[in-house]
């Protein structure tokens, strides 16, 4: 029985690879944002909107506690999810933790099709883009590295990445 969480800065990879070292594992996945999402019958953008990131941050924890009670899942975390209350902590108490590491320069290459889904960077131009990013990442990266594992994100073989974690926690 075992929880693997994947953090990281958004777009880094974190859905999609989880969906499918899940799927390797034979685990259940779990996708926090959608399931805030779920829960609160709002999209991030929209609680982004009504209630503001502070709010949004206490959701996430509340939702994310509410999900250490399962086993053999796969989470993917929201980029801020380890940034906020004792969230990398409660997930280093309960699992296995994995930090999937990209560049700027892949990461903003990544965020500029996908701005619209993301209310921290929809209106932002590429050079907004790049600075924020650069600036989110030296705020967020001594979190991130609190995480069991790092591995590069860019180019990651998800059929590596469930064989390492296998042999980690003898799954």
């Amino acid at each position: 029985m075992a929880k693997f969480f994947l953090t990281g800065y958004m777009g880094s990879g974190k859905s999609t690879v989880g969906e499918k070292l899940a799927a390797k594992l034979k685990y259940d996945f779990i996708d926090l944002d959608k399931l805030i999402e779920t829960e609160y019958q709002q999209t991030i953008p929209q609680i982004f909107a009504s209630k503001g990131e502070k709010e949004f941050r206490a959701m996430e924890h509340n939702t994310l506690k509410n999900i250490m009670e399962k086993d053999n899942i796969v989470v993917a975390c929201g980029g801020g999810t380890p940034c906020y209350y004792n969230n990398m902590e409660l997930m280093n108490n309960n699992g296995v933790t994995v930090y999937l590491k990209m560049s700027v320069d892949s990461l903003v290459n990544r965020l500029m099709n996908a701005k619209d889904k993301r209310p921290l960077i929809e209106n932002k131009t590429e050079v907004e883009l790049r600075t924020f990013v650069t600036r989110q990442l030296e705020k967020r990266e001594d979190i991130y590295h609190l995480a069991q594992y790092t591995v590069k994100g860019k180019d990651l073989n998800v059929n590596e990445l469930a064989l390492f974690v296998q042999e980690q926690v003898g799954v």
